[in-house]
């Protein structure tokens, strides 16, 4: 047996988990019609293939109507539900993992205008700040009707084959009764910790009840809440100690922070650029105070930080679950003595931030996850090795290379730049982006071993590509920032890319012109303000980038709020003059009626790019495809056989920005699925 103490087994009361790696509870927003179908169930079975001891499901299933699944979250009030549960468990099981499920009732943490239009309700009026309904204040059947609609959760659960049920406190209704901060009733429900607390044993009893003594129960709650008035560490460890008297649960899943705000919640879940492990220690504490089985999870990427969490004893079971997005099979080659194949998680959060969104959860890197179905985690040998052309050395590029070179066919890589990366490599200018690079570095990793051939610091034309005799020519040339948007004095602009590379040096009082709400137009403006500059982030928008979403755009506004950034929304930059050294810009809106102006002294545009598409269009005529790509074959997952040209000598393809101005994960996806049938 190996000695590494990640891989030994774990005892939870009748259980037996087969290694200390678990991945906790998260909701990838893959339910249909609130069931977990065949989508959610191949993503979570393959991370039971990967090896995991455990994997939990649902972040979390909702008890109650009147708990609206605002993540898309499965429906565990549905009797129907049973059945997909149990395809799922079985199918788990089959692997050697262990599976359970989280439950909840979100309280104010949900909408109104969701499901059935029934009010949120909570111990109190307070509305959330993330989710804005005005709950109402529960009464005592309100109360009663809740904990059996647990109860009733918690036996459909066990029927349908589930090792175990957590509850979702922290944030959700059970930790809205415990903190001081969102319990306003009376007694029995309000006011002491006693009296707060026992809506979270009503829950639990019951459901120990119907499910019994042979079946996990267990509780992810905070500790410390991280709020002035609210629970605090010392309160934690006494409700830690609480918990564990009660003999109704199996172990604590702890979880240190707020997250009823955006900023509460990136502190909770931290991102890239942010300390990985924050509250590792801290759960440490937990489980010296309390003796007692304790899970936890929260921006544990790697896996020497899995490692020590175990071998210190600061848990029982360690969480990596946004890892196992990135690669569901970590443990399999940590196994294997593979840890240097583990694909990294970046912490980019693409994932969670487009849950938030309304989106599915996707990788911004693995664009297998949450496509089990049509897209491979480990790519199959090909019948016929094939010369395989890629121009371009980006995300797409590489991540071609990548899966043709796994094909086992022979690849060549042409590069403009003297290095790999593209527009990643500029976004990891940025020190909060840094992590991204590795997005690149793993490929190059990957592409090595498999014997890639990379020819850098070499533009690329007909002729180049021609004298390698391809049978597939893949174009993954990006694109370049399109910064003419103005009716007049283009010229005098520059783009973020400028501003982020350093070629242009920041001015003194700047405006960005935003209207692409990437990360491109934030990060300009974070170098252009820590120079000392006047910034303001102009958009036509009715918010501001957009396309950054929540939480990632939590540590832009720590730093931009500080160095005293301006917003503006809801106006558009038409035209750009000179005047002496100075640039009078032109400003109206898409509403009309407004006439403005400003003056400064540069001017940033944020556009997107223009694809640099001229070898793709010169090759077009020479390919046996004519470049056209079958949209059935590409979304269905089958190979590519368009052939348009008898003539032609190669199949031809572009990806990427190439196409069209989009992002890292779409640029990466594109490359998956038309390489995996190469």
């Amino acid at each position: 047996m190996s000695n590494d103490p990640l891989l030994q087994p774990y005892q939870l009361k009748h259980l037996t988990l087969r290694n200390r790696i678990i991945v906790t509870s998260h909701e990838p927003a893959y339910p249909e019609d609130g069931m977990p179908k065949e989508r959610y169930r191949a993503y979570t079975v393959e991370r039971a293939k990967g090896g995991v001891a455990m994997t939990m499901t649902a972040g979390s299933a909702a008890v109650s109507k009147d708990s609206p699944p605002v993540f898309n979250n499965l429906l565990a009030y549905k009797d129907e539900i049973v059945p997909w549960v149990r395809e799922m468990t079985d199918a788990v099981h089959e692997q050697g993992a262990a599976i359970m499920i989280q439950l909840t009732h979100l309280g104010r943490r949900t909408r109104w205008d969701k499901g059935d239009w029934l009010p949120v309700v909570a111990p109190s009026h307070q509305r959330e700040a993330s989710h804005r309904s005005f709950p109402k204040k529960m009464e005592d059947w309100d109360i009663a009707r809740i904990i059996k609609d647990f109860a009733d959760a918690a036996e459909r659960m066990k029927a349908g084959g589930m090792d175990g049920v957590e509850l979702e406190a922290y944030g959700h209704l059970i930790d809205q009764f415990t903190s001081p901060l969102t319990n306003e009733l009376d007694g029995p429900y309000g006011g002491s910790l006693d009296n707060r607390m026992r809506f979270c044993f009503d829950v639990f009893r019951a459901m120990r009840e119907r499910v019994g003594d042979d079946f996990i129960l267990g509780v992810r709650y905070t500790a410390d809440e991280c709020l002035p008035g609210g629970t605090g560490k010392d309160d934690g460890i006494e409700i830690s100690r609480r918990l564990r008297d009660s003999g109704l649960i199996d172990y604590l899943n702890v979880i240190r922070g707020h997250i009823d705000t955006d900023p509460g919640l990136t502190d909770v879940i931290p991102i890239q650029g942010m300390a990985n492990s924050p509250h590792l220690d801290f759960a440490g504490e937990i489980r010296a105070a309390t003796n007692f089985p304790t899970f936890h999870a929260a921006k544990i990427p790697d896996v020497a930080t899995a490692r020590h969490a175990i071998a210190a004893g600061k848990v029982d079971m360690v969480g990596m679950t946004r890892a196992h997005m990135t690669d569901p099979h970590i443990v399999r080659k940590i196994i294997e003595k593979r840890e240097e194949d583990i694909r990294p998680c970046v912490g980019a959060n693409y994932c969670l931030d487009r849950i938030y969104q309304g989106g599915m959860a996707f990788c911004i890197h693995n664009a297998a996850t949450g496509r089990e179905q049509t897209m491979p985690h480990a790519v199959p040998k090909a019948d016929i090795r094939k010369k395989v052309v890629i121009v371009g050395a980006g995300p797409a590029g590489l991540e071609a290379a990548r899966v043709c070179a796994e094909r086992g066919h022979d690849v060549v890589v042409f590069e403009a730049a003297n290095h790999p990366g593209g527009q990643i490599r500029l976004t990891a200018q940025s020190e909060r982006r840094r992590e991204m690079i590795s997005i690149i570095d793993w490929r190059m990793g990957q592409c090595e071993k498999l014997g890639v051939t990379f020819q850098f610091n070499t533009w690329a034309d007909a002729d180049t590509i021609a004298a390698e005799n391809p049978e597939v020519v893949i174009i993954a040339t990006g694109g370049l920032p399109h910064t003419e948007v103005l009716s007049r004095g283009n010229e005098l602009v520059v783009s973020s890319w400028d501003i982020i590379s350093g070629d242009v040096k920041p001015g003194t009082n700047v405006l960005i012109f935003d209207d692409a709400g990437d990360h491109a137009g934030l990060q300009a403006a974070e170098f252009i303000a820590k120079a000392g500059a006047k910034v303001e982030i102009m958009t036509p928008d009715r918010s501001f980038a957009p396309e950054v979403m929540a939480m990632n755009l939590v540590p832009y506004m720590r730093s931009l709020q500080i160095l005293d950034v301006t917003f503006t929304v809801t106006y558009r930059l038409e035209a750009a003059e000179r005047s002496g050294n100075q640039i009078i810009a032109h400003v109206g809106s898409d509403y009309g009626g407004v006439a403005k102006q400003r003056t400064v002294d540069q001017i940033v545009v944020n556009h997107g790019t223009i694809p640099l598409d001229d070898l793709y269009f010169e090759l077009k005529p020479g390919s046996k495809n004519l470049g056209e790509v079958s949209y059935d074959e590409l979304i269905s997952g089958a190979p590519q056989t368009v052939e348009r040209n008898p003539a032609g000598s190669y199949q031809l393809f572009r990806i990427g920005d190439a196409v069209a101005a989009r992002n890292t994960h779409a640029a990466i996806y594109d490359a998956l699925r038309l390489a995996k049938d190469i």
